[in-house]
């Protein structure tokens, strides 16, 4: 299994002849190194609604004819944009030929800004997700404070790689995150979620110092598990 970090919080699952994507953020985001115009996916993950996260989620999915999973309400939304869904919600797991996904809990917010409007359309509850297959295992915190129940994350599931946010502002910042780490208790921590925007801006060299099991991946570098 071949897992790499395009910028934010997109993460590339390579698997079994499989490519899955996880919030996949690319037009728009200065640190990605992908082109959203080229990349071929079998299926792309969500862990919630904002811009951010959802990304190029429809072009994606409608050109690659690719399964889109994801929390309920915001899975149902982009099924309702034509595209191919499979919803589920906190706690619930599934087997698919990709692999298996659990949806975890995460203390954020999910919405569409719909600006024209002024208006949200809310998009259900936040999430985190675990990735398994071959063995592996990926917790991908998504967007989230720190909180306790990491602990029980960490204890019922043997976790290869944890993707952790760092930024602070909207999501927990590189203190609350050391803790994260120590209670998720994964093999190797990799910090997402910082240095796109001015306002979350962070050193992931220096949280990684900070950690027995941290590893800084630059967009489009890789671990091979």
């Amino acid at each position: 299994m071949k897992v790499s970090f395009h910028g934010h919080a997109v993460v590339l699952i390579e698997t079994a002849g499989k490519k899955i994507i996880i919030d996949p953020f690319i037009t728009g985001n200065g640190l990605c190194d992908l082109n959203a115009d080229e990349l071929q996916v079998d299926a792309v993950l969500l862990t919630h609604g904002h811009s951010d996260h959802v990304g190029d989620t429809v072009e994606l999915a409608k050109r690659n004819n690719a399964l889109v999973v994801a929390p309920n309400e915001l899975a149902v939304y982009l099924g309702w944009q034509g595209l191919n869904v499979h919803p589920m919600h906190i706690g619930g797991s599934h087997q698919f030929d990709f692999g298996k996904v659990k949806f975890t809990q995460a203390f954020h917010g999910s919405s569409i800004a719909i600006e024209e409007k002024k208006e949200f359309i809310y998009t259900g509850m936040p999430s985190g997700i675990l990735f398994s297959n071959e063995g592996k295992t990926i917790y991908h915190a998504g967007d989230t404070a720190l909180f306790s129940d990491m602990k029980l994350i960490g204890e019922l599931n043997h976790i290869d790689v944890a993707f952790l946010p760092i930024g602070d502002n909207f999501t927990m910042g590189p203190e609350d995150a050391l803790l994260a780490a120590k209670w998720v208790n994964a093999k190797t921590v990799v910090p997402i979620h910082f240095n796109t925007f001015p306002v979350i801006k962070q050193d992931g060299a220096v949280f990684v110092a900070k950690l027995e099991n941290g590893k800084l991946l630059n967009p489009g570098e890789s671990i091979e598990l």
